[in-house]
């Protein structure tokens, strides 16, 4: 049986966020933070099964320099540099299935409101379906 979850949280600088930081753990990547000089590494992390940047004109652009982009481009110290959205992903699909809404979803979010999206997609973890 699918359980829905979904969850929206800002990422904040009031918080101590950066959208660099969460973008670098959210796809086990390296991203080195222009902003702070900070190296953000979770290469190390398991888990990410599919990853992409999707733009709304189709474009290619790597992660950290959209994510470099988006904290250059607040210059406040309270600023909202992203948006996170998690979510579950039924358990009935298979991996393409799970990928296809992913990606529907991610498409909904850039003709909406213009951006782009960072999709990574995790496997189960453990006692999850």
């Amino acid at each position: 049986m699918a359980i829905f979850h979904l969850s929206v949280k800002p990422v904040s600088r009031s918080s101590g966020r950066t959208s660099t930081a969460a973008a670098a753990y959210r796809s086990a990547s390296l991203i080195r933070d222009e902003r702070t000089g900070e190296t953000h590494d979770y290469r190390r992390k398991d888990g990410v099964v599919y990853s992409a940047i999707m733009t709304p004109d189709g474009s290619t652009i790597a992660r950290g320099d959209l994510w470099n982009l988006a904290e250059a481009s607040e210059r406040r110290k309270d600023s909202r540099t992203a948006r996170e959205y998690e979510i579950a992903l039924p358990a009935e699909l298979d991996q393409e299935g799970r990928q296809n809404l992913a990606e529907e979803f991610a498409r909904h979010i850039m003709s909406k409101y213009g951006v782009a999206v960072d999709l990574c997609i995790h496997e189960p973890g453990k006692g999850d379906d």
